[in-house]
């Protein structure tokens, strides 16, 4: 079992602090950031936080996605991250809990999205915002170098693959699985593996 203690938050630190990060240049899209956050899991492993959107939200409605949202005016990626986590699971984290970013990920939808590896440890509790969350879910880290992870497949109107990851008994696909799929290989095995080529299905591209 891989426990959250501090043998793995310092590996996680370490191979971020090594990782040489790709930076979208592109202006024109729209800044965000989401938290890829650690925590103790129910068996006590170390594990991430991921979520699904409410229905009623007018931007990727019902999706699974990471805690993270827009970089307001004055904000960086940290600060916008940790916010955003604060207001979708009611967890506070302050900027020493920010281990790394991972590479930028420019999205379909107009989007450049920052990773930020933040770690939160045990004795957490989370608190879905009905407003924007539906569920709320830790997985273990573990499960992420299960076979058949990642999964790509072909669009007839793309010729970058899609990425999609297994974990709580479905597929859920990029652009929430390439960040994923990167902090496993980044944060967790010090793999130098980038992200940015793969697709996202066509349902979120809006």
């Amino acid at each position: 079992m891989l426990s959250a203690d501090q043998t793995l938050r310092a590996t996680i630190a370490a191979n971020l602090a090594s990782h040489e990060r790709s930076m979208e240049r592109d202006v024109s899209l729209r800044r965000a950031a989401v938290a890829l956050t650690i925590v103790t899991g129910e068996r006590g492993e170390a594990s991430f936080i991921i979520t699904r959107r409410v229905s009623s939200l007018r931007n990727h409605s019902g999706q699974w996605a990471l805690p993270g949202g827009r970089i307001d005016d004055g904000e960086d990626p940290i600060g916008a991250a940790l916010r955003e986590l604060d207001e979708e699971v009611a967890l506070r984290c302050d900027r020493d809990s920010a281990l790394g970013l991972l590479d930028d990920y420019p999205t379909r939808s107009g989007f450049c999205i920052t990773p930020v590896v933040v770690w939160a440890g045990a004795n957490v509790s989370l608190t879905p915002n009905p407003k924007e969350v539906a569920e709320v879910h830790r997985v273990s880290i573990a499960e992420l170098d299960a076979p058949g992870i990642p999964k790509l497949f072909e669009l007839e109107v793309s010729d970058r693959p899609v990425l999609s990851v297994r974990i709580l008994g479905q597929d859920i696909f990029a652009p929430t699985a390439a960040v994923i799929f990167q902090f496993r290989e980044v944060a967790i095995h010090g793999r130098d593996t980038r992200v940015r080529h793969y697709d996202q299905p066509p349902f979120a591209w809006k």
